[in-house]
Order: C-alpha cells, then structure tokens, then sequence
C-alpha cells in the first residue's frame, strides 16, 4: 500500500549517504570525512561511566558540556547551545527561522543536508555557485540577499570543496548583511584551516548580533558515531530559536560525557591535527604526480576534478574509478552525489590508507 505522505515530506531529498557500513576490516574508509583515529582512551572511559546512569534521562541544561565550550571559546554558556551532531542545530535553526514566502541563501555545492532546509520550510533556496576555485563567492552571497531572506549559511571550511575564505574576507561580507538575517558560519572542519584559528572567528559573535557559528565534535575529536555539536551565538535569543523547535534531551548521557573530556585533551588533539595537515600535503604532492590540481584544501579531506577523456563522459569517469578503487578496498566519494560529476572528494587517512588510495587511483587512471 502506498503511503501517503504530506507535501513537505513529500518535497525533502534524501541525504546521500556514503557507502563503507558492513564492510570486512581493511577497507580504507576516505569518503565520510571522519577521523582515521579512535577516540582517546579517557573519552571513551568517560562515556562508559555515563552509561552506568543510563536509567535515567540526561540532564537538558547539559551544563557540564556547556561550561567546558564556554572555557575553551570564552563564549557564555548562556549562548552556546549543543545538539545531535551540528546538523541538529542547523535543521533546528532552519525550522525556527524559515518558512514560505522567506529565502536561504547559500553556495553551491555545498553540504548536503542545506537543501533539506528549502523543502521542509516551504522557504525558497538561493544558491550561489562557487567562484573558478571552489570557494564561496562571498560578494555574490551578498548581492542575493534580499528583503526576504531569513538565513544566510556560509560552510568555512566549505564541504564538500575542501577550500575556504579568510576572516578579513568573512569580516567584508558581514559588514553587507542586513542585521535581521541570520548568518550560519557552518565550521565543521575549522580545526583543519589554516588561514585563520578557531579562536579568530569567535571575536564575530560580538560584532554582529545576528552569527551562529556551528562546530562539531564529529571529526578531529573522532566521536563521529557519537554525534555530539554545537552552536556559538551572538545572542541567547538565538539559543531559544533552536530550543523552541526541538524535542528535549538532544544529546544522549554518554555523547555529552566523551565530548566533555575530549576538551580536556588538547594535546593530543594538536597532534592529530598535525598529521591531517601532512597528510593533506602528501595526497596533494600524489596527486599532483598524476596530473591532477585539488581544490586549496582547508580542511581533512581532497576535492579534485578527474582527468578529461575523449571517450568518456565525466559521469562515465567517475563511476569507473569509483568501481577500480573499490576493487583495490578503496572508498571514496562520488563527486556527482554532491553536486560536481567528475569530481571525487577523498578523505586523509593513516598514512598507509592515503598511499593505498594514490596507487589504487594512479591504477584506475591508467
């Protein structure tokens, strides 16, 4: 029997998920942009402690977690608000935010869950296509924001492209927007940047009363399977947007354990981040050797357009190497998912698991 489903649901895409689940040990896992490293030892010591008070439900202020943030960014806890992953504060932001009649306006490509904000609000989606070097056209972002925009999203480091923008840059664009639009600066991948440090970007919540900035504890603290993030606000006002709209208890006792001891490991984070930055510049010098320019890459993974061919279309590429590299144990992301056929997305591996993929891709292109 076919299931009548409303007309928002009706409209809302799928999220294109990656393959890699139920895959025997020593597949090289590179298409979800997680972290190649287990969570430390006292992380997961922390969340099993957690569970031991799993009968009852955690507490909502998730006050430890917010005080630990507040510590490490100087942000109130006032205004930090924490989520399933940072997509549950994003869809949350959206649903407060959005609805027919209003728009969003954001690049493109871009992450993939941003289209899902357009059909479950009935909001028009304004996208913006990124500039000759995969990076947010941010004077372009500004002219499309119109008296009916609501929510403005600017991914920095940008996913799926890898490239970002400055905070000079960020500043410029900023200074253009209207104080009622709410700004998004998506910073999923900002430990990776090296244009500017997590800390810089924080000083934007005070200079603009109308910035979220969104992080997650998904990818240089490799709680991915946990699904831990949150948001910096300029305002409480904004925390209670997302609060009105979401079920309680967003993050489960155990997450908000490990995510809290994680913040007590910088060390150890400093050097995983050290090792994503060689490796990005050891898969960049590969594929370089192969002929192929990446995008600028900011963050823990590669964006890269494959080689032309005469006798293949680049939907026809692509799905060749996608198919020789999974041969050779290789995953990786199609482009073509994510808005560019083509094009792969690759994230940095061990070191082993990033020369894997270089021979198993310099073998698909011969």
């Amino acid at each position: 029997m076919p299931l009548k489903l409303s007309s928002t649901a009706a409209q809302i895409p799928y999220y294109p998920t990656a393959g890699g689940y139920s895959l025997p040990d020593g597949v090289a896992l590179l298409a979800s942009n997680e972290c190649p490293d287990p969570p430390l030892p006292e992380v997961v010591a922390a969340a099993a402690q957690a569970l031991t008070a799993t009968n009852r439900y955690p507490d909502p202020s998730y006050l430890p977690l917010r005080a630990a943030l507040s510590e490490q960014t100087g942000v109130p806890a006032e205004r930090i608000t924490v989520g399933n992953g940072s997509c549950d504060v994003l869809l949350a932001l959206g649903e407060a935010l959005l609805e027919p009649g209003t728009e969003l306006v954001h690049a493109w490509p871009s992450f993939s869950v941003y289209p899902h904000l357009e059909a479950a609000s009935g909001a028009t989606a304004v996208r913006v296509d990124l500039d000759d070097e995969h990076r947010h056209d941010l004077d372009a972002l500004a002219a499309a924001i119109t008296d009916r925009t609501r929510l403005v999203i600017v991914c920095n480091p940008n996913n799926p492209t890898s490239t970002g923008v400055g905070l000079d840059a960020l500043r410029g664009f900023l200074a253009e927007v209207p104080e009622d639009v709410v700004v998004l600066l998506d910073e999923a991948y900002v430990e990776f940047a090296e244009q500017y440090r997590p800390e810089d970007s924080i000083p934007l919540l005070d200079e603009h009363p109308q910035v979220v900035i969104l992080r997650t504890f998904s990818k240089i603290y490799g709680l991915a399977g946990m699904r831990v993030g949150y948001g910096l606000c300029s305002s409480e006002e904004l925390v209670g947007a997302a609060a009105r709209v979401r079920q309680p208890f967003t993050v489960n006792v155990a997450a908000a354990a490990a995510a809290t001891e994680a913040l007590r490991h910088p060390g150890e984070i400093g050097a995983r981040i050290r090792q994503a930055r060689e490796s990005r510049e050891y898969v960049a010098s590969g594929l370089r050797d192969l002929g192929i320019v990446p995008a600028a890459s900011e963050a823990n993974f590669a964006w890269f357009d494959l080689p032309a061919r005469e006798d293949r279309t680049p939907e026809e590429l692509e799905q060749h190497v996608l198919g020789a590299l999974r041969e050779h144990d290789v995953l990786v992301r199609s482009g073509g998912a994510l808005g560019r056929s083509g094009a792969l997305r690759v994230t940095y591996g061990t070191p082993d698991e990033n020369e894997r993929f270089l021979a198993a891709l310099r073998s698909a292109l011969a």
